[in-house]
């Protein structure tokens, strides 16, 4: 048995395969382009290690599409081969994973808190976490899990990021701000802790500080996977759509965010789906970006990794005019959340559908019919996940619709104001 980088066990003998862990983690913490190659690697150098199969399994589950989650199931169903071999840490780690895998967020929260803490060093369980927290809407949960193991890992700057992120979802921003910029006095690299300092300006409406911040530290995004590269970009694209520099968030979403997206990535594809919305609420004509974006999104219409994500997506393809589409997806998404597991049942059925209802409505211009749907789940967004600032996209829809449903009834009273006289 060897240790990893964090000085913990792992149920292997080979040094290779160790080595590859350790840069998987690295990988996670820095949202670095080598996290898939580098846990294959671990795999292929002990076929047998229970965590690197579980690690493979979480990466492919992290990429919310159809295919991948099929391909963690495989490297799951090896992991479980092994499972009576491993170590208490591995076990957890394995039960996590699985639980999310049958989509029992619950039980994969359970699974992570208990990993941190009995090993309050495994940042990896910690960042996991995280992610179900984030998508769960529970601030609370994503503050606490990282900030009950600040003591452990003392000088970590990478989870300075995550407490950072945590404390400013829970608008204590004067903190999140103050932890972000002491993890990047260690590291001026972390891309999360960047990240953070960006959530902190966009709330406080300090957008020219914001773009001088971010492009501040583009230079270090080159080796970020896609997904935090198009989403960095995509705070610095909003800071600028917020100062009226329309052409800048144009050249932005064609060079840095569609320009540089992995097209078939449901991140990469929600980041741009979103700034499209933004721009069009502000009255752009964004041409064509529509169809080329939506042309990626037809096998989406079944997937359901996340409401968040469909909301989106369902709302691109009818901006795309792939009515048919949206019709089987809002049928499909219907059937969903009647055999999803309990603990995710009312935020499809209570929150999600009628979401999706709405922006299908705004999108075709049908005012009334969206603010009917999001009025009475408009304070409950949070449970679709995602962070306040891009849920607050949903806010402006709904705000669009209103503003636009009030003209269109004064409107109309003035046309029939003459003959109610006549009459």
């Amino acid at each position: 048995m060897l240790k990893d980088a964090q000085g913990l066990d792992v149920s292997t003998v080979s040094e290779l395969a160790i080595a590859a862990i350790d840069i998987y983690i690295e990988q996670c913490l820095c949202y670095g382009n080598q996290a898939e190659s580098s846990i294959l690697a671990a795999v292929n150098a002990e076929p047998h290690c229970i965590l690197a199969n579980t690690y493979a399994a979480a990466y492919y589950l992290s990429q919310e599409n159809v295919a991948d989650a099929q391909e963690a199931v495989s490297y799951l169903h090896r992991a479980r081969n092994y499972f009576t071999h491993a170590n208490e840490r591995e076990k957890l780690h394995f039960l996590a994973t699985e639980a999310w895998a049958n989509k029992r967020i619950d039980r994969a929260i359970a699974y992570c808190e208990e990993i941190v803490a009995r090993y309050p060093q495994d940042l990896l369980a910690v960042q996991q976490g995280q992610y179900h927290y984030f998508y769960q809407g529970d601030k609370s949960g994503l503050t606490c899990i990282a900030g009950t193991v600040l003591n452990a890992n003392a000088g970590n700057h990478y989870l300075m990021g995550m407490l950072a992120f945590g404390l400013e979802q829970s608008d204590r921003l004067a903190e999140a701000e103050r932890l972000a910029r002491f993890a990047l006095e260690i590291n001026r690299a972390d891309p999360w802790a960047q990240h953070a300092v960006a959530h902190v300006m966009e709330t406080q409406g300090r957008y020219r500080e914001g773009i001088a911040w971010m492009e501040s530290f583009a230079d270090t995004w080159g080796n970020c996977n896609s997904m935090l590269y198009t989403h960095n970009w995509w705070h610095v694209a909003l800071f600028y759509l917020a100062d009226g520099e329309i052409s800048k968030v144009l050249s932005i979403y064609d060079i840095h965010v569609w320009g540089k997206a992995d097209k078939t990535s449901a991140k990469d594809q929600v980041g741009a789906i979103s700034l499209l919305m933004r721009l069009e609420l502000v009255g752009i004509d964004v041409g064509d970006r529509w169809q080329d974006l939506s042309f990626y999104l037809r096998d989406r219409v079944h997937e359901h990794a996340l409401p968040f994500q469909d909301l989106h997506y369902v709302y691109a393809l009818a901006r795309a005019d792939y009515l048919h589409l949206v019709t089987e997806m809002l049928v499909s998404m219907t059937k969903y959340s009647q055999k999803v597991p309990t603990c995710l049942q009312k935020t499809w059925q209570d929150v999600a559908l009628p979401a999706a209802r709405g922006v299908i409505a705004h999108s075709i211009y049908d005012w009334r019919k969206t603010v009917k749907e999001l009025k009475p789940i408009i304070h409950r967004l949070s449970e679709i996940g995602g962070s306040n600032a891009q849920r607050k996209l949903f806010e402006q829809i709904y705000e669009d619709a209103n503003q636009k449903l009030a003209i269109q009834i004064t409107s109309r009273s003035h046309l029939d104001y003459p003959h109610a006289i006549a009459s």
